[in-house]
This record gives structure tokens, C-alpha cells and sequence, in this order.
């Protein structure tokens, strides 16, 4: 089910870990299951509504990060949009904060920052839940049902240098608002919380942020495909939308992990966790719980 009533979560990523780490000690040495939360793009952490508060309720704390950019203007510090530069920039944030050992969570993009915090740091992520991802350099279809929904136009348009930052400005709402109803599917979005994503990427600085994401694709590739020869074994339970890109999410995880359990969400696009939640995040939590 969907909550109308859509309720946004603190984007700042280090307040929730800095106050369990100032209570306890560590994360890692108290035993208390911790969960790293990392969007994708176009949405903000409000993308984790439904799954915090079943965290919480299973005893796990939930750290959501806001990747640089996504959804809110970086730190001035931070140009390099790497996805293997930003995990290490999330490791040693967590590190800072004595979070050293912990799950991840990711969609979209961030997804492909967890696994690759999985791959470089396996001693610290014990769990990785990819949440409608395909990883740069893995070449795969998406199911025909994906096909017929989930849009192709944003890629080559966000990687074309120049075409967003010309076109896009004054026209925030059509461009986000378009790829986040056709990404959807036929079940959608809350209004609202489509409403809070666009006027969140809406705001100066975060356009230029979110393209380069895009525009780190060869990069991404090689960092990717590095790993193709020595799959991770952190357990990945794989979560794709039948109406985005299904079953290709697991599939396409085959040759990066060794040990990966599929989940489709028949009723879901590109947003499992906000369009089937009790669904998707009882199940994110039982993978979390087997594997804390």
C-alpha cells in the first residue's frame, strides 16, 4: 500500500550514525544491526519512508545517506562523480563515525555504489540489497514488460555534455516529473512524494550534480567490469520492478556476486520500496536479519 501522507526523512546522511555511534560506541562492536540506505536518482532518502520504520521495528538501525548531488547540492569538496570514488568517500564517512561494519542498501545509483563498497571493503558489508540497478558495463535486456514502460531516452540525453544544461532549466518539472511517471510504471507514484522529489532536484547547483553521474559512464565500466573475474560473495538479494527492469536485475548480478536470491515486484516500476513496501521491505528485512 501507499501512504498518502508522504513523510520526508533528514537527508543530512551523518546525523543518525554520529548519534548511535556517540551513544554506544561503535555500530560494529555493539551488536546492534546497522543498514546503510543510499538513492538513486531522480528521488531523495523520503525514497526509504516504509523501509526506516521497519527497520527500526526489526531492530536495525537505518543509516540513510544522501549521495553529493542527488537530490541536494554537494559539498564544494566533492567533483569527482566516480561511483568507485564516491563508495570510498561513504566508507570513510561511515568509518569516521564508527560505523565500520553494516549493510547496504541500494537503488539506482546507489546501488552501484554499494556493490562496489562490497567489493573493495567485504569485511564491513556484510549484506547488499540491490534495488532496480543493472550495473554500468553489464550487458543485458530488460524483460519485455520493462521495455514497454521504463524509459531509454534519459541516458544519452544526461551523458550528451551541454543538451540537459541548455534545455532543462525553467523546465525542471516536465523533464523529472516525466521520467519519474513513465519509470513508474502503471501503479505510479504518490503525487506527493513526486511533487518533493522534483522541487528537491529543482534547486540551483543539483542539476549539473545529477548529470555527472551520467557522464562517469566509461569510467564506471571499467570499475565494474574489474571485478567480473572475482565475483563478490557478500550475499545480494536483488530486487527488480516487473515494470522496469524485472527479473534483469538479478540476472545481470550473475557474474558480480556469487550468491544472489531474485526478488520481482509484480506491481512495481523503478520504485519497489515506495510502490510495494510491506511487500519488498518485509522482505528486505528478513534478508537483513539472516545475513546480520
Amino acid at each position: 500500500m501507499r501512504d498518502s501522507n508522504y513523510q520526508s526523512i533528514d537527508p543530512g546522511w551523518d546525523a543518525p550514525a554520529r548519534r548511535k555511534a556517540e551513544h554506544d560506541g561503535p555500530m560494529s562492536d555493539n551488536g546492534t544491526p546497522t543498514a546503510v540506505l543510499l538513492h538513486g536518482w531522480p528521488v531523495t532518502t523520503g525514497h526509504w519512508r516504509f523501509l526506516v520504520p521497519a527497520l527500526d521495528a526489526a531492530g536495525i538501525t537505518a543509516v540513510p545517506v544522501t549521495l553529493p548531488g542527488l537530490g541536494a547540492v554537494p559539498a564544494p569538496e566533492v567533483t569527482d562523480f566516480r561511483k568507485e570514488t564516491l563508495a570510498d568517500l561513504v566508507r570513510a564517512r561511515l568509518a569516521r563515525d564508527g560505523v565500520t561494519r553494516y549493510a547496504v542498501v541500494g537503488h539506482d545509483w546507489g546501488a552501484t555504489v554499494g556493490y562496489l563498497m562490497a567489493a573493495v571493503a567485504p569485511d564491513s558489508v556484510t549484506a547488499l540489497v540491490v534495488e532496480e540497478e543493472i550495473l554500468p558495463g553489464v550487458d543485458i535486456e530488460i524483460p519485455p514488460a520493462g521495455r514497454d514502460h521504463y524509459p531509454s531516452w534519459h541516458g544519452p540525453f544526461n551523458r550528451a555534455a551541454g543538451l540537459a544544461e541548455r534545455l532543462v532549466p525553467g523546465r525542471e518539472a516536465p523533464y523529472y516529473g516525466t521520467f519519474l511517471e513513465q519509470s513508474a510504471g502503471p501503479s505510479g507514484l504518490d503525487p506527493t512524494a513526486v511533487r518533493a522529489y522534483v522541487d528537491a532536484y529543482s534547486a540551483p547547483g543539483v542539476l549539473e550534480s545529477g548529470l555527472a553521474y551520467y557522464r562517469t559512464r566509461s569510467q564506471d565500466v571499467d570499475d565494474v567490469r574489474a571485478f567480473s573475474d572475482r565475483p563478490i560473495a557478500t550475499p545480494v538479494l536483488a530486487i527488480g520492478g516487473r515494470y522496469a527492469m524485472g527479473e534483469a536485475v538479478a540476472d545481470g548480478l550473475a557474474a558480480l556476486a556469487t550468491d544472489v536470491t531474485p526478488l520481482v515486484a509484480e506491481q512495481s516500476g523503478h520504485y519497489p520500496a515506495e510502490q510495494e513496501p510491506d511487500e519488498v521491505n518485509q522482505a528486505i528485512v528478513r534478508f537483513l536479519r539472516q545475513h546480520s
